[in-house]
């Protein structure tokens, strides 16, 4: 049976923060957890990309969870390319889907970085965005660990948040 949640990490590198705050939804989802990083996609070409086997495994499990989060890295004041090449590869399985995003970044500056990301969820797919998401910068995290209580008390709000949230289209 499907998880009721499905969290992906869309980071790409070994170290990520982003990913920590990926794997801590999940725990306190108990639900599915990707990691971008086994499931190697090919760059939406418009063409033949979307016969891609992880494609086609990721639009399954978008397609059956009722929340998605997307745990994403912020590069230069955007969400990364792999988060974007998702979404254009896995399209339709996105329709009507409640959202939500923990990012990570560098510096306070591009808090709204994520807004692209989301309007093209709202707009392409009519996802519901979960208006509070979470932001963390470097300060955040010590050893491989989320140490900023803010910052473990809005990822718990954001479950909360998904979990009370009903949405039937």
């Amino acid at each position: 049976m499907p998880a009721e949640y499905l969290i992906i990490s869309t980071s790409l590198r070994p170290g990520s923060l982003s990913r920590l705050l990926g794997q801590f939804l999940a725990a306190e989802l108990e639900g599915d957890y990707i990691d971008l990083r086994d499931y190697p996609l090919p760059l939406c070409d418009g063409e033949t990309a979307y016969d891609d086997p992880n494609v086609a495994r990721l639009s399954e499990m978008i397609t059956a969870a009722r929340v998605v989060f997307l745990a994403v890295p912020i590069y230069n004041y955007d969400g990364n390319a792999a988060a974007k090449n998702l979404i254009e590869l896995t399209g339709s399985a996105w329709k009507d889907k409640i959202v939500g995003f923990a990012c990570a970044a560098g510096g306070q500056s591009s808090y709204m970085s994520i807004m692209g990301l989301a309007n093209d969820l709202m707009l392409d797919f009519r996802c519901i965005i979960l208006p509070r998401f979470v932001y963390a910068t470097g300060g955040d995290f010590d050893d491989g660990q989320i140490t900023s209580p803010k910052i473990l008390q809005r990822l718990k709000d954001l479950a909360r948040e998904a979990r009370s949230l009903r949405y039937q289209p």
